[in-house]
């Protein structure tokens, strides 16, 4: 034996044990899952069931969802699996490809169950292409504003994740916000660790003095639904703690179908799945739980309130949008979502202020949270804009109504190159078109022909008809319908283009 070499040789063997973690980590990607459900009734008008926060510019020049992405387009990274529900599929897709980005995988939920069911299909399907996969899984419609310190944090938490973890992160709390739920550290950790710190419970969202006092002792963070673990251990914890839930998400993904590049999981397995979060199912059940601090910013942009905060009030505390005039007003939010709509806010305080072109919000700052009781009575009252967004989009383009009164409407149509509609006709209903811009491919009965711009044609009552986009530009018409039943429902679809009622 050779004097003086033994440390050495034992700090070398696990300076190679380091450098092989750090060359693990390196060459591991780390698969983001973006659940993309809800319906935002929170930040109604701008947000509804049919186009919610996730897919709105709220802070910025992208959406939150598309966002979200971006935060991963990173090396280490790899593309993101992303599960939503059938009328956002086509939504997803524009809005990734918006932003120069595809899908590893889009799974289509036949209903809205929760996160726990989410997660669970999308660790089966990753096992399935990866059985050491790694899976970062996030909402898609919070704010991060530094994505460069977000992956660091992730990055930092990987071997706790590759070491069997359930990684969750928790927030530094900046107020004693009882909005949150809150992460409370074990004994003799800290907040302010680069690292994961061992948990030691959930805390539901606390009353003002509970969440005072929490914030002061410095021992809790809030709760950001942000988790990171290997799909093997997530599904061995499911396994443990929800095996009737792995059973059924188990079914409907193996009898799940291909729909374009989608995949729409099997409805009836589905149906038979708990509605449950996975805070709820395995998170608070878990004995192998750490939580990273993470102090860079966050917010899940919960409320109007939360907006105001977030986009950066000005020296008289004012958040104003391009088509929103504040005069001597102070602490308020004015925001116009239509450009042909100018809104003057004259002498507020405190107020939040959103304009829609059909539907406007008024409300004191202190009240942002009671906005989803509105939708509520709206809802009760059968207002289309309770849910419905102005626009309506499909996969082809976008339909917007402009104006309308008994026995008409009109509305304004946008159709993508290469888009096609339906072939279709319609019982109570004649349309007249009039192309403003690019050319129209029509069909009526038998014959098909050019419209160009400044054209128009007309569709009698009960005839089959299609239009399409041959062009390389967005093609823009205005359709005018007149007859006693104008509703969406008066269509018999003859030909379907994009699946069953979109198109």
């Amino acid at each position: 034996m050779v004097v003086g070499l033994e440390k050495p040789a034992v700090v070398l063997a696990a300076a190679g044990q380091l450098w092989g973690a750090f060359k693990m980590v390196d060459l591991l990607n780390v698969h983001p899952v973006l659940l993309c459900g809800g319906s935002g009734t929170r930040l109604w008008p701008l947000s509804r069931q049919s186009y919610p926060k996730q897919f709105t510019r709220l802070i910025g020049n992208q959406s939150l969802f598309q966002a979200s992405a971006l935060r991963t387009l990173a090396e280490g990274f790899a593309a993101p699996v992303v599960v939503t529900g059938d009328s956002f599929r086509f939504i997803v897709l524009e809005q990734l490809a918006a932003v120069e980005m595809s899908p590893a995988a889009v799974l289509i939920e036949p209903d809205g169950r929760n996160t726990a069911p989410a997660v669970l299909v999308a660790a089966l399907w990753l096992i399935q292409q990866d059985p050491e996969a790694v899976m970062l899984v996030s909402a898609s419609d919070h704010v991060i504003p530094d994505d460069a310190a977000f992956r660091e944090a992730v990055m930092a938490a990987v071997p706790s994740a590759l070491e069997g973890k359930l990684v969750t992160f928790g927030i530094q709390p900046t107020r004693p916000e009882t909005g949150y739920g809150y992460l409370e550290l074990g004994e003799g950790c800290s907040a302010e660790a680069n690292d994961p710190q061992p948990l030691r419970r959930f805390v539901e969202k606390p009353n003002a003095e509970r969440a005072a006092l929490m914030l002061q002792s410095g021992n809790f963070l809030w709760n950001a639904g942000i988790f990171l673990f290997t799909a093997r251990a997530v599904l061995d914890a499911f396994k443990i703690h929800a095996p009737e839930l792995l059973e059924h998400g188990g079914a409907a993904l193996a009898e799940a179908t291909r729909d374009l590049s989608f995949t729409r999981l099997a409805p009836e397995p589905w149906s038979k799945l708990e509605n449950i979060s996975i805070d709820y199912a395995i998170m608070e059940k878990a004995t192998n739980l750490v939580v990273m601090p993470y102090r860079a910013g966050w917010s899940d942009l919960g409320g109007w309130e939360a907006v105001w905060q977030e986009t950066g009030p000005d020296e008289t505390g004012n958040v104003v949008s391009e088509h929103a005039t504040a005069i001597a007003c102070s602490g308020s939010l004015l925001r116009s979502e239509a450009p042909g709509v100018e809104l003057v806010g004259i002498g507020l305080e405190d107020m939040i202020a959103v304009a829609m072109p059909d539907a406007v919000l008024v409300a004191k700052r202190a009240d942002a949270q009671r906005v989803k009781d509105a939708v509520a009575a709206l809802k009760e009252r059968g207002a289309k804009q309770a849910g419905a967004f102005p626009t309506e989009l499909r996969p082809w383009g976008s339909s917007e109504r402009i104006a309308g009164g008994e026995r008409f409407q009109v509305n304004h149509v946008v159709v993508k190159p290469g888009g096609v509609l339906a072939l279709q006709s319609h019982l109570h209903r004649s349309e007249h078109w009039i192309v403003v811009q690019g050319t129209a491919r029509v069909t009526i009965d038998d014959e098909t022909r050019l419209v160009g711009e400044s054209q128009s044609v007309y569709i009698p009552l009960g005839a089959p008809h299609r239009m399409e986009n041959p062009g390389k530009v967005p093609l823009v018409l205005i359709e005018v319908q007149t007859g006693g039943y104008l509703d969406e429902d008066d269509i018999v679809r003859l030909e379907e283009v994009y699946g069953p009622a979109t198109d």
